[in-house]
């Protein structure tokens, strides 16, 4: 394990960063960036492995799992985002740092998530290039991150789902997992990082625990839950009431409340 290495993965995104900007500037939307987060991601574990003898089956463990993460969430953001206008949030921003936005863009949004995405990349450094023995870890690992895959495609396939169903316009998705927390991708997201974590207990890289606790941050109280859930309430205040009765991130059972007796419509 070298700290260069490490530094060819911040290479690697921050080149994607710079060609998916290049490609915002033609769309005249950043929400592309959204689409690239787990290519970056990616690109940094394959640089990673690439400069290493392939000589153990953990390893090769380790980067299937996150190319299975990588494709899953790639193609469902695509899809979502595709023909649709630019992100309420990303509209936000480009307000906020007019004129020549396209320019500041490069920086504020797409470095930045580069950066962030070479950061959080930090256990699969560790879990790639330093050889050790099976333990107990990997099997926690690989059941937490099959957990958290459970929570995040399930979660978005049920929301997809729900969305394309003309009858539920203005409604507020309270079914299946969204039942027990109002962002269950969030949260399978989150396992999915905790679990990557977990790989690298046995060497003793404690330090790397950095970026599970820096996606629980960004998804908590930066680009997660806070910031989405501030676009809704303004838009929507009936969402409050969903607020209210379910769990914001950990699941459990729905709070029970007092309803108005104005009849007021959920709205998702």
């Amino acid at each position: 394990m070298t700290f260069s290495i490490y530094l060819y993965g911040l290479v690697g995104t921050l080149i994607l960063a710079i060609l998916t900007w290049l490609v915002s500037l033609v769309k005249r939307d950043v929400s592309i960036v959204d689409s690239m987060w787990a290519v970056m991601i990616f690109a940094s574990a394959f640089i990673y492995s690439s400069s290493m003898e392939p000589y153990w089956n953990r390893s090769s463990l380790v980067l299937t799992l996150v190319l299975l993460w990588a494709l899953r969430l790639t193609v469902y953001i695509t899809w979502r985002n595709w023909g649709e206008s630019e992100d309420a949030r990303y509209q936000a921003i480009r307000r906020k740092y007019e004129p020549n936005f396209a320019l500041k863009s490069l920086g504020i949004i797409f470095v930045f998530q580069a950066v962030l995405a070479w950061i959080i990349s930090m256990p699969l450094w560790i879990a790639l290039t330093v050889p050790f023995e099976y333990s107990i870890f990997d099997t926690l690992a690989v059941t937490l991150w099959m957990i958290g895959m459970f929570f995040e495609s399930v979660g978005d396939w049920q929301l997809a789902r729900f969305k394309m169903n003309p009858a539920n316009r203005g409604k507020v998705m309270n079914q299946g997992l969204w039942r027990y927390t109002r962002h269950p991708n969030y949260f399978g997201e989150c396992l999915i990082w905790w679990g990557f974590f977990l790989f690298v207990i046995p060497p003793g890289a404690w330090w790397s625990i950095l970026s599970p606790i820096l996606l629980t941050f960004l998804l908590l109280k930066f680009s997660g839950v806070t910031m989405l859930e501030e676009t809704i309430v303004d838009r929507r205040p009936a969402y409050r009431e969903y607020i209210a009765s379910t769990n914001a991130f950990i699941p459990g059972p729905p709070k029970h409340i007092k309803t108005s007796s104005r009849p007021e419509e959920r709205i998702s």
